[in-house]
């Protein structure tokens, strides 16, 4: 009798435990009382809200995902804005390994342009502060049909880079680079020619009811069908495989050396004074929306959030591995918000600071501490 009490007790921690590990996190943190988050799931509707929350779980020397969505679709266009950033510090990193003259460490800059950089530094400058320079140099190098075609032979798809950030222009062609080859040569590198973007044919591709262009209203719809797509779905997919390239097959992971890999994941979690920005303007919420967004309070040492951030045309979007290095826990997020009340584009009246940032950081809060519960059963 006593040997069955034992074994119906066993029984029943084993399913407590099953259960408290394939409970969905993010419904519970969805249905919060928190006021951060119960003003967007009240009127979820006019949000546009797409999130992917994703359990992680190790046996043995194996890892295991369990995916949790919250309206994700891919056919549901939102604006990604600077999350585009992350397969192109990515993508440039890989290609410096096809040249052998190149390093993270060369200097180069843009044909007609007067600032000189290293890739180490825009990687940096792309995470650190999302550097819209640094980003459109690092595009530059690559071209946008180099871009496509890599994500998508990595099955990190549906995808399509488009344009520079920043700035409107319809020049299809890159500029060389100019490179330091050694402290008194230099090489210059070939001018690509993208293809003409199409438009995308996607649901919500139009949205408002109006934009201002050249300081003039236009009542009608702000069309995004040439603008960037990388929709949820693939954003996740680019950061499993940078995290744990060990999940993918060697055709889906990218060709870093052991070098490149330790600068991008240091770039990716390290917060702007760190490496020499003015902490009263970039602290450290300023690139990391979860959890943090919402404080200008410094993020604590045991907390490594490796990310990418996107905001612009009132999407704010935040693609995340989060990792406590003394409780144990890490798990991913993406989320994706839009917060633009009176549906005007380009009028720089967007909820931001608000509603935006303090959802995703109360949403990565909530899902924070459930897996704090989780790792303590």
């Amino acid at each position: 009798m006593k040997h069955f009490l034992l074994f119906i007790c066993g029984v029943l921690l084993s399913s407590c435990a099953q259960e408290q590990r394939n409970l969905n996190f993010l419904e519970v943190a969805l249905s919060s009382d928190n006021p951060k988050i119960k003003r967007v799931m009240d009127s979820v509707e006019n949000y546009q809200v797409q999130i992917r929350y994703t359990q992680i779980d190790r046996r043995n020397d194996s890892v295991f995902f369990t995916d949790y969505d919250f309206q994700v679709n891919d056919s549901m266009y939102f604006y990604p804005a600077s999350t585009v950033k992350f397969p192109t510090a990515v993508l440039a990193l890989e290609k410096l390994n096809n040249i052998d003259s190149l390093t993270i460490n060369t200097r180069y800059y843009i044909e007609g342009d007067t600032i000189e950089s290293t890739f180490a530094k825009d990687v940096s400058k792309i995470f650190a502060v999302s550097d819209n320079l640094a980003n459109n140099r690092l595009v530059e190098f690559l071209g946008f049909e180099a871009i496509n075609e890599s994500l998508n032979n990595k099955k990190i798809s549906p995808v399509r880079l488009s344009h520079r950030l920043g700035y409107h222009s319809d020049d299809l062609r890159t500029k060389p680079l100019i490179i330091y080859l050694n402290d008194s040569t230099t090489g210059i590198t070939n001018s690509l020619l993208n293809k003409t973007p199409k438009k995308l044919e996607l649901l919500d591709i139009e949205k408002g009811v109006g934009y201002y262009e050249d300081e003039e209203l236009i009542k009608e719809p702000f069309d995004f069908s040439l603008k960037n797509y990388f929709p949820i779905q693939s954003q996740h997919n680019l950061l499993k495989r940078v995290i744990f390239p060990q999940k993918y097959k060697a055709s889906e992971q990218f060709d870093l050396s052991n070098e490149q890999r330790e600068h991008l994941l240091t770039a990716m979690h390290t917060v702007p004074q760190k490496v020499g920005y003015d902490p009263t303007t970039y602290y450290d919420g300023y690139c990391k929306f979860f959890i943090y967004g919402d404080t200008r309070k410094d993020i604590p040492q045991q907390i490594e959030i490796y990310n990418k951030v996107g905001f612009a045309y009132g999407t704010l979007t935040d693609c995340a591995y989060i990792k406590d290095t003394e409780r144990n826990i890490d798990f991913l997020l993406t989320a994706t918000i839009l917060v633009n009340k009176d549906g005007i584009f380009n009028d720089d009246a967007y909820e931001y600071d608000e509603i935006g940032i303090p959802f995703l950081a109360q949403l990565g809060r909530e899902i924070y501490q459930q897996e704090v519960n989780r790792n303590q059963h």
